[in-house]
């Protein structure tokens, strides 16, 4: 049996194997993909209507509900950059201010540590590895909660995130009161134009064309970031773990820290940076307080989709949201991390909740089911 299991094991590796170069040129066709997505999703809630996308957002401009919207909309697909860019779209077609954005940017960014938490209940059945995992994945759980309790009350008094990122926006593109040449933005006009095209010639004009024009681009995004997500982690795989352990092994949390926002800007994904560190912390080989940090770079790194995805708009309005994303994660940090007693609060708290699921483990599905699903979903039908 063993020569027959070794004897296809390299017949199947050839038959997967795709040349690096390949690979990294799809990933750039993907990436342009996505852009055309997020130019296709703006465009057709700009034809829908204001009228009936005010509809469909209704309720939203309470700053607790676009917070639940946010975290909601981010459990439901899985992925922070997803969310994020379809609201970078939503506000680069006028219809969510910044606002209304900033609570749901952070909703979003509280919703993408579900994955990790999902992750950590694959170690259910062995005590202490469960315990090691839940409290690894929960640790970021709480430090994303916890900058929201700080910078939501201080946004919504003195609109700090907002006119920062406002002033930077001024700063790199101009003025944020009107739309701006975008090379991103220009770059995929043509393929945007195509579909459009197609559409009209198929006999879609109007609102049905519009609500197609927001399912192709969805269409495009969700894809683009899969398979981006899929090539990179592949591209980058086998050092994605010596690079945690090399900056984990120094000692430094700024290191850990850009190593994580790198690995994530690499994989475009800071669910699977973070999930990494999950099996690490279960199997003993990282500590939490390792862990941390490298989280921490994770939430900076993520913010670039959106980012990418707010210049391809060309619109200053889009490119403020998104710079509020990076802003609050970097506040978040400078605030949490440099101070020990601060830096420890996410960390004896994850303890505890670990501690506690491990006695009972079926309060660590109650807490994701309650955190992740049913206190979003509360939240945003009775504040819409």
């Amino acid at each position: 049996m063993e020569t027959s299991s070794s004897a296809l094991t390299p017949a199947t590796s050839t038959k997967r194997e795709i040349p690096t170069l390949l690979r990294a040129f799809l990933v750039l066709a993907l990436l342009y993909l996505f852009l055309t997505g997020v130019e296709l999703l703006g465009g057709g809630f700009k034809s829908l209507g204001k009228d009936l996308v005010d509809g469909l957002f209704e309720g939203v401009s309470n700053p607790i509900g676009g917070l639940f919207v946010g975290l909601l909309a981010t459990v439901l697909v899985q992925s922070s950059s997803v969310s994020t860019s379809v609201i970078v779209g939503l506000v680069a077609a006028g219809v969510v201010n910044t606002g209304d954005a900033v609570p749901m940017i952070m909703g979003a960014n509280l919703g993408t540590t579900v994955t990790n938490t999902l992750a950590s209940l694959g170690h259910v059945r062995h005590d202490i590895e469960f315990k090691r995992a839940f409290a690894a994945a929960t640790v970021h759980d709480f430090f994303n909660i916890l900058a929201v309790i700080v910078f939501l009350p201080i946004e919504l008094i003195t609109g700090y995130l907002s006119s920062s990122a406002s002033w930077l926006t001024d700063t790199l593109i101009g003025s944020s009161g009107s739309d701006f040449k975008s090379p991103l933005k220009e770059a995929v006009k043509m393929p945007a134009k195509w579909v459009k095209e197609l559409l009209s010639n198929l006999g879609a004009n109007g609102d049905i064309k519009g609500g197609l024009m927001i399912v192709i681009g969805l269409a495009f995004i969700f894809i683009s970031l899969a398979y981006i997500t899929k090539n990179m982690r592949l591209l980058v795989a086998d050092r994605v773990e010596t690079a945690i352990n090399h900056a984990l092994g120094a000692g430094s949390g700024i290191v850990a820290i850009l190593i994580g926002a790198v690995i994530t800007v690499s994989v475009q994904s800071s669910s699977i940076t973070t999930s990494v560190l999950v099996p690490l912390a279960a199997s003993g080989v990282l500590t939490l307080g390792n862990i941390y940090p490298v989280t921490l770079g994770a939430n900076i790194g993520t913010t670039v989709t959106a980012l990418l995805a707010s210049l391809a708009t060309g619109s200053p309005a889009a490119v403020t949201v998104a710079i509020v994303h990076t802003l609050f994660n970097i506040s978040g940090i400078i605030v949490f991390y440099p101070v020990k007693k601060l830096r420890e609060i996410p960390i004896h708290m994850a303890n505890r909740l670990s501690n506690v699921a491990a006695e009972r483990r079926s309060l660590a599905l109650a807490y994701t089911l309650t955190a992740f699903v049913i206190v979003p979903l509360l939240g945003v039908v009775i504040l819409r």
